[in-house]
């Protein structure tokens, strides 16, 4: 239509042609201001201070502590996580269990899974020095009622981590009852953790050593202390987003881990193999 209209006029053609010049001089004047640095910047969207992550993973065993969580069986894991460029952040993790059956803590129904839920702070300080606060609950799903002399093991903690470029201590409270272990307020797990990723290749090798004590009157009134020590090597391989991980665990763990019906020793020195991708 307008080109019909400007080859019937003379005044449009002229009009036509001083719009024509004015709309190229301004974008002159845009594409000159774009290549500036200050207006390219400005140009780009603006960077999320939120982030979204998924994880989901196999094991030939779950390994918590040094203790087997499956009773030597595989298990299917994944989570998802949130973190904000403040340093907050939250998540939920989950894994197939079967331990508190096997350890005869359960009078009748069933608890399969674990789901825990945390949240918490991290961020650095000075140079290379990092730091987390947080707060996780171990839950486990089920219909299920305690047999006697146990708990129900869903368990509260408190956690704070500091680290110096790839090492790192971490210290873990527990707030109530500890697993299936009743009135046991107070049991903690101090950890030193060393990651060591080797340049360009994808390689990290890792190294870890912690102990778990136990508080509280049930605890100290069992037989064999629960109250042990684990130690771990790892290597593991990252192929294009899928990390291939081998871990020896070993403990000192006491009889107290021993259920000879239900896979034997829990804390015996044991090699794990694993597959994680994140997304």
């Amino acid at each position: 239509m307008k080109t019909n209209e400007v080859s019937f006029s003379g005044a449009k053609t002229r009009k036509a042609s001083f719009s024509g010049a004015k709309s190229k001089l301004l974008k002159s004047l845009m594409l000159a201001a774009l290549a500036l640095p200050g207006a390219a910047m400005a140009a780009d969207a603006p960077v999320s201070p939120h982030m979204f992550s998924a994880n989901v993973g196999f094991t030939t065993d779950y390994i918590f502590r040094g203790i087997s969580q499956t009773s030597g069986n595989p298990a299917v894991q994944g989570g998802i996580d949130y973190s904000h460029s403040s340093g907050l952040y939250a998540g939920v993790w989950g894994s197939n269990v079967s331990w508190i059956a096997d350890s005869g803590a359960v009078a009748t129904g069933s608890v399969t899974m674990e789901l825990d839920t945390y949240f918490g702070f991290r961020n650095s300080f000075a140079e290379d020095f990092t730091y987390d606060v947080g707060f996780i609950r171990y839950n486990y799903l089920g219909n299920y009622t305690a047999a006697a002399g146990f708990a129900k093991a869903d368990t509260d903690e408190l956690y704070g981590a500091i680290g110096y470029k790839w090492i790192a201590a971490k210290y873990s409270y527990g707030l109530g009852q500890f697993l299936t272990v009743p009135g046991a307020a107070g049991t903690n797990y101090l950890e030193i953790n060393a990651s060591v990723p080797v340049a360009d290749t994808g390689i990290t090798f890792g190294a870890h050593v912690g102990k778990q004590t136990y508080k509280g009157a049930a605890a100290a009134a069992f037989a064999n202390t629960p109250t042990y020590t684990d130690y771990k090597l790892s290597v593991s391989k990252d192929f294009s987003g899928y990390v291939v991980g081998l871990a020896y665990t070993d403990t000192n763990a006491s009889p107290f881990y021993t259920y000879p019906a239900f896979g034997g020793d829990w804390g015996k020195g044991t090699a794990v193999l694993s597959v994680t991708h994140a997304f």
